[in-house]
């Protein structure tokens, strides 16, 4: 089973984690979170991000961060580097219920459910106006709800 090692910037990665348990509660030993604290040296990250991959018992691991070129992607390049694993930039919660779903799966099968699971979560949702309140009298705005 493949191992998913988020991390991003602090306290994302840790909140991220603690969604994935809210929903997975038997998912604690699959994924680890590692929060990048601000004005910390690369290096020292590293350790820390190395410490945390240590946690996790898997030959494979996907390892997701947030944003492309910042010091969490950067921790992750580095991080990966040699090593049996995949990196996606731009985690966002679906991204990573996908991934925890599918974890059983090739690295390569995984990879792709997750970045599935991230474009599909995120949509324009259509609006409407809430069911208590009506139309005010003098209101000449335009009826189309939908942004």
């Amino acid at each position: 089973m493949n191992g998913i090692l988020i991390i991003a910037h602090a306290p994302l990665a840790s909140a991220l984690h603690q969604c994935v348990l809210h929903v997975f509660p038997d998912g604690a030993a699959a994924v680890v979170a590692f929060d990048v604290q601000p004005n910390v040296p690369l290096e020292q990250s590293l350790a820390g991000a190395e410490q945390a991959l240590g946690l996790l018992n898997a030959p494979q691991v996907l390892v997701l961060t947030d944003v492309f070129g910042a010091t969490p992607c950067n921790v992750a390049q580095k991080l990966v580097d040699g090593l049996n694993s995949k990196l996606i930039t731009g985690v966002n919660l679906p991204m990573l219920l996908r991934a925890v779903t599918y974890r059983h799966e090739s690295l390569d099968a995984l990879l792709a459910r997750a970045l599935a699971g991230g474009t599909q979560g995120v949509m324009q949702v259509a609006t409407t106006a809430p069911q208590n309140q009506g139309k005010k009298k003098n209101d000449q705005s335009n009826d189309n709800h939908q942004q």
